[in-house]
């Protein structure tokens, strides 16, 4: 197995990982446990997923174009070293062990409102549909393929670290959710 077949294979089973541990922990609680927040300035756990979703959402058109064979590089992506450098850095960044609080681009905060009680199984659904996604790309050189931010265009990456942010993110906020879940006074 390469390395490229093993980071692949180690991010599908931390993806799975994530679904799995969601499902568990998370699946069977009511909507007002899913909405409720250790206090105003904190995410609830449905706030939690529901920006995973809508992260997760932004790179489903790309990873069409890739699958489909219609991806063109922009300028940006074109730019040698760039992807290398934002890559690393992100990944860093969203990384479940990283202690720096970082502020979601406002296109990815979530709902203020209460948010619907099947929100862990859209979740669920999204994240089977992604590692889908993953897995169609596997004979693909994923290195090579170099794709800009959700956010905006002048932040390239390959899609082999896109996957890597992707996953790091999820988590992230897997263990948010998680913290939220055990706070002192998390209703019953």
């Amino acid at each position: 197995m390469s390395n490229k077949e093993k980071d692949l294979s180690d991010l599908i089973l931390r993806a799975n990982k994530v679904t799995d541990e969601t499902l568990t922990i998370f699946g069977k609680l009511a909507p007002q446990q899913l909405n409720w927040k250790p206090d105003i300035n904190q995410w609830s756990i449905a706030q939690c997923f529901d920006h995973l979703r809508t992260a997760n959402e932004a790179y489903f058109p790309i990873l069409k174009k890739v699958l489909n064979g219609e991806k063109k590089n922009t300028f940006w992506e074109s730019m040698p070293l760039l992807p290398m450098f934002f890559g690393k850095m992100l990944i860093k960044s969203v990384a479940p062990e990283s202690k720096s609080k970082l502020k979601a681009p406002k296109v990815f905060y979530p709902s203020n409102s209460n948010i619907e009680g099947d929100i862990i199984h859209r979740f669920v659904e999204q994240q089977n549909q992604m590692v889908k996604c993953i897995k169609a790309t596997e004979s693909l050189d994923l290195d090579k393929i170099i794709i800009s931010s959700p956010i905006t265009n002048l932040i390239t990456y390959s899609l082999m670290d896109a996957y890597r942010v992707i996953v790091n993110h999820e988590e992230r906020h897997f263990l948010q959710a998680k913290r939220v879940f055990h706070s002192n006074g998390f209703p019953t």
